[in-house]
């Protein structure tokens, strides 16, 4: 009985400091392997598809594989063609996998 009545008593005697380190503590984990990573990752994915150039081999997140043939800047679709018919598709550009295409970046 003596025990559990120490062990009341000195969760009470937390310091509200103690408390708010903890939530920092834990805020700065969760922002160091959760959301700086993410972020990195969507502006990565972002500035391959702005980089995207007529002619360009790509992989739409739907499987189509294609080549770009045409870019609407204002409405951000590509036209893609693909298969030996040249089949025509447009598509937005948040759609976009990867690009195939491996360009010189020396500017």
């Amino acid at each position: 009985m003596n025990i559990f009545l120490n062990a009341s008593t000195s969760a009470d005697q937390i310091s509200p400091w103690f408390t708010i380190l903890w939530m920092v503590a834990l805020f700065a984990i969760f922002y160091l392997f959760l959301i700086r990573p993410e972020r990195k990752k969507r502006k990565k994915e972002s500035k391959m598809r702005d980089s995207v150039q007529v002619g360009d081999n790509i992989t739409t997140i739907g499987g189509i594989v294609g080549r770009v043939i045409g870019i609407k800047e204002n409405d951000k679709i590509l036209i893609l063609e693909t298969g030996s018919e040249h089949t025509r598709i447009k598509i937005k550009k948040w759609a976009i996998g990867s690009v195939d295409t491996i360009h010189d970046d020396s500017d």
